[in-house]
């Protein structure tokens, strides 16, 4: 998802306020390095990563798809050797 410059300094200002008052989940499956397509200006994703990730928690869950890996499973199963 991409956002124009007026959505990314909505979200930014949404998290400003809510910075230090309330706790906010965010989950995205692409890395920082690539925050700045989605926001279009590279100085406001900076301040957006910036407010995020002050007194934050990061959970990596890792780059494997576990619905991938199931459907891949699913379409081609392993054959039993016996």
């Amino acid at each position: 998802m991409n956002l124009d410059r007026k959505g990314a300094k909505l979200l930014f200002q949404i998290f400003t306020e809510r910075e230090e008052r309330k706790t906010t989940a965010v989950a995205t499956n692409s890395p920082f390095t690539e925050w700045d397509k989605t926001f279009g200006d590279a100085r406001l994703c900076a301040a957006i990563a910036d407010r995020i990730t002050f007194r934050c928690t990061l959970i990596q869950t890792g780059t494997e798809s576990y619905r991938y890996q199931a459907t891949q499973e699913s379409l081609f199963p392993t054959p039993n050797r016996a």
